[in-house]
């Protein structure tokens, strides 16, 4: 019959480790399997910001103080396509620290609460009743796929990949920059729109730096993808010469797929959930890992149903947000209008933080302001 568990995550980065760590905390005696095909520590390519939603996520998994030896970096400047800045601190400080750190951690404190870690490549998924068998001898009541971008588990399940409308491509290095250095940059570009590059000070003399665009833009540029994505990045950021690049696909929330099938359920980057906006998943990540552990405990019988409840609850109202949104950032002047009002009103700023790193929506008032100062710039009506 093989082994049995009461729930088995495939991937092990924060959604996964997120959905192990939720089910052990809320039932110690739970059998939970945490599968990956790679040791830890691991590199990933990512912008590695941890925004406060995501701090509040660790908090809520027990971890509150999981990246506190990590400096908070406070201010954010974000440089429109149309060359307008805005730059401020934050309501709450961001974290940049590594994904080699950042998911080891979390792997090692899902083994801590009593968690099976093992390093194993998931290739084959066969529902069986009350069961999903993996690989012909691994047994679970539920399956969180949180394997990734190219989740395997997701085509064994016959859901698609996100189309390439959906689908960003993102090259991340590492640069010197003072240690002293503690603003996030996004330097966004009007060639190829949507695109930007940014920077993120980890607090130890270097930064998480890379540029990322739409793969239907990157294909549209005429020149290999890999020069592109190089290029612009050292355009953009001349003084931060990268090196240990690592390109990345991401699947936007836009073109999100179901959130699973049967008693496999999706989570993070598997489940389409990176911001449009921002390129931003580690919140979504460790948000949907948690919501996807409670299901399977909650409703073990039908998990799937109790899932896309809890995902609505908590990100419905902002994912339909940020769907509208990133339709109307395709004109790079919106874009500029927003960040013009942003510089202008610290309580626009703010939201702006909340829709793009966090689960926040635009009150009608707000958008209606945004638009208005749009239109006005197209026409070349006064400001």
């Amino acid at each position: 019959m093989g082994e049995e568990w009461d729930l088995a995550v495939v991937g092990a980065g924060p959604a996964g480790s997120a959905a192990a760590l939720r089910a052990a905390q809320l039932r110690p005696d739970l059998r939970v399997l945490l599968l990956d095909r790679s040791g830890f520590p691991r590199d990933k390519p990512c912008g590695d910001g941890i925004a406060a939603h995501g701090r509040d996520e660790l908090a809520l998994l027990g971890l509150p103080a999981l990246i506190d030896d990590y400096r908070p970096t406070p201010r954010l400047t974000v440089v429109s396509p149309g060359g307008l800045r805005v730059s401020a601190e934050a309501a709450r400080p961001n974290h940049v620290v590594p994904r080699r750190v950042f998911d080891a951690r979390l792997v090692e404190a899902a083994r801590a609460r009593g968690v099976e870690v093992r390093r194993h490549r998931v290739r084959e998924l066969v529902p069986d009743g009350s069961w999903v068998v993996l690989d012909g001898r691994l047994r679970a009541r539920t399956v969180v796929a949180a394997d990734g971008a190219n989740s395997a588990v997701r085509r064994f399940i016959g859901l698609p990949a996100a189309a390439e409308r959906h689908t960003a491509l993102a090259v991340r290095g590492y640069a010197d920059v003072p240690e002293s250095d503690d603003v996030q940059l996004i330097a966004m570009q009007r060639a190829g729109w949507p695109a930007y590059a940014w920077s993120f000070p980890i607090g130890d003399g270097t930064a998480n730096v890379g540029f990322g665009m739409l793969l239907p833009r990157l294909r549209a540029a005429g020149a290999p993808g890999r020069q592109v994505l190089h290029g612009r990045l050292a355009e953009l950021l001349p003084d931060r010469p990268a090196r240990e690049l690592r390109a990345h696909h991401l699947p936007l929330s836009t073109g999100r797929p179901a959130p699973g099938a049967g008693r496999v359920l999706l989570a993070g980057d598997a489940a389409g959930l990176i911001n449009p906006l921002t390129g931003e998943g580690i919140y979504y990540a460790l948000l949907s890992g948690r919501l996807a552990a409670e299901a399977a405990l909650e409703s073990p019988g039908d998990p799937l149903t109790r899932y896309r409840g809890k995902l609505r609850g908590a990100l419905g109202r902002h994912l339909r947000t940020t769907d509208v949104l990133a339709r109307l950032a395709q004109s790079p002047g919106f874009i500029d209008a927003a960040i013009a009002t942003a510089a202008r009103r610290k309580e626009v700023f703010d939201l702006l933080v909340e829709v793009g790193l966090g689960a926040g929506t635009v009150p009608a008032p707000l958008a209606l302001a945004v638009g208005l100062r749009w239109l006005r710039g197209a026409t070349g009506l006064s400001r």
